[in-house]
């Protein structure tokens, strides 16, 4: 079986139960205090149950912790939906939107949302 992967060496527990008194994110906290636990020599299993997880959770806090830091331990925001429009196809409907609508074309004096015709530009 491998060996466990250290904690970088610029940190202790003390340190990290500091940061986990003054953070804003409790998730941070829950993960701050599970790493003091190993850096006082506590078991990763021990470090598991105070961060309610399992031991390949911790492990990914630990390679996060190392590559970042503390801020490594935030919760990161998921990247949503790819963009259904490229680049040029957004440009064209910004353009589109600022020059304003075209009565004798388009029918309307002003852009609401209902006449989101903009199907023709996204071609």
């Amino acid at each position: 079986m491998g060996s466990a992967i250290g904690l970088r060496e610029d940190f202790d527990g003390a340190a990290l139960r500091r940061l986990s008194r003054t953070t804003k994110s409790a998730n941070q906290a829950r993960r701050l205090l599970a790493l003091a636990e190993i850096y006082d020599g506590g078991s990763r299993s021990v470090a598991a149950r105070i961060g309610g997880v399992g031991l390949q959770i911790v492990r990914d806090w630990v390679i996060r912790f190392n590559a970042r830091g503390p801020d490594g331990l935030l919760d990161g925001k998921a990247p949503g939906p790819r963009s259904r429009l490229n680049d040029v196809q957004r440009q064209a409907l910004v353009d589109v939107v600022e020059s304003g609508p075209i009565p004798a074309i388009h029918g309307v004096v002003r852009w609401r949302l209902i006449d989101r015709d903009y199907r023709e530009f996204c071609a």
